[in-house]
């Protein structure tokens, strides 16, 4: 039985704070005697929770389009982790999805009877993508039935909400990321890179566009503000907010916005396209244009020493890029694939959580300074972060 008598005295000698199932073989081992220690315990002690399977088991909730057209189709090439559930509230979906990836009944849940996914030891991860409404919510049942969670952007529908997801995921002992597809791409890590190591000068200046037009559906839950939290900012933004961020390897220290609608008949409720101007403690300048309206999908930065650019920056395949030195070619692959393979090997194998629950709750905080200044026509609003707060990695 895991929760052998050596755990709980191990707990007694440390003053340790209880230890989950899913964290005790990695805390064991560490320090010179764990090794010893670790060879002396009887085998189910020491080969027993998910920390010790080479895959982790995914349940995805919601399954939308994202998830039938992204998510799914990624996890059957994931290396480290695979499709072992999912959670929805039509059953005829639930029936598709086991006939087409082999789902059992037993790991099929529906929002009613989520919490039951605690017993469930095929399932380490939760995948919540849903409508932003309902994020928190699922977020922090998954991790209070002891899953990881990754929760898709926006993290929730205001810095109330991601912090209580933070906190129940720190409560509950279990890993929190954002489904921030591009921290694990390439040419996105390339551009990380130019911002840490300088590699064409300080930035001056940088701008990013993310935009798409909306013309389906009017009565689309993206369109709905009690549903959504917001339009096109709080959708395609925080692309654009996430690129002048890793962009300059920089927090923003103010922000100023404006909004501006030429469909105000579509978009009833939620922001068409918002403009925003930001300033960076090191002196550089950033511009950001996001919408529902246009399309637009950049991002460029003036450096002392060159330029670089990514255009498309925020697809899912294909990206470009180039800079003052030449073109950039780097192997394009599942952005899904390689952010679900990272966050398993962050817990698997302790490797840096590109995407944190940190990140998600910064982006949400410049989200809500973005507002404030166009609820207060375009006011500068400054904004404070902790020291290198939400970058992950």
């Amino acid at each position: 039985m895991f929760q052998c008598t050596f755990r709980r005295t191990l707990q007694k000698i440390n003053g340790m704070k209880p230890i989950s199932r899913r964290n005790f073989n990695t805390k064991l081992t560490k320090g010179l005697g764990g090794v010893a220690v670790a060879a002396s315990l009887p085998v189910n002690c020491v080969t027993a929770g998910p920390l010790q399977k080479k895959r982790l088991g995914i349940a995805l909730v919601g399954l939308g389009s994202y998830s039938t057209y992204q998510l799914a189709p990624a996890l059957q090439d994931t290396e480290h982790c695979y499709l072992a559930g999912v959670v929805t509230g039509t059953p005829a979906k639930a029936k598709k999805w086991a006939n087409t990836y082999g789902i059992s009944e037993d790991s099929i849940y529906n929002y009613t009877n989520f919490d039951k996914i605690k017993n469930n030891e095929k399932i380490d991860v939760v995948y919540v993508v849903l409508p932003n409404s309902m994020h928190a919510d699922f977020s922090i049942r998954a991790a209070r039935a002891g899953k990881h969670v990754i929760c898709e952007k926006p993290m929730a529908m205001n810095v109330a909400e991601c912090d209580a997801i933070i906190r129940a995921c720190q409560e509950a002992g279990v890993k929190l990321g954002m489904g921030y597809r591009l921290h694990s791409e390439p040419y996105t890590q390339e551009v990380k890179r130019y911002a840490k190591e300088k590699t064409f000068g300080n930035i001056n200046y940088i701008y990013a566009d993310a935009a798409y037009r909306s013309t389906s559906n009017p009565n689309q839950w993206r369109l709905n503000r009690k549903l959504s939290g917001g339009g096109a900012l709080v959708n395609m933004g925080v692309y654009a907010i996430q690129s002048l961020i890793y962009g300059t390897g920089e927090n923003p220290i103010s922000v100023s916005a404006q909004e501006f609608s030429t469909r105000p008949e579509y978009f009833k409720e939620t922001d068409e396209t918002i403009t925003a101007q930001f300033e960076f403690k090191s002196g550089a300048v950033g511009n950001m244009m996001t919408s529902h309206n246009v399309r637009a999908n950049r991002l460029f930065a003036s450096c002392d020493r060159g330029w670089f650019e990514l255009d498309p920056a925020n697809t899912y395949i294909p990206l470009g890029g180039r800079t003052s030195q030449g073109e950039l070619n780097f192997e394009q692959e599942s952005q899904q694939k390689l952010q679900m393979d990272d966050f398993a090997k962050h817990i698997l194998y302790d490797s840096p959580n590109l995407a944190p629950g940190e990140m998600g709750k910064r982006d949400m905080m410049i989200i809500e300074a973005v507002y404030k200044s166009i609820v207060q026509n375009g006011k500068k609003i400054p904004l404070s972060f902790e020291e290198n707060y939400g970058f992950g990695g």
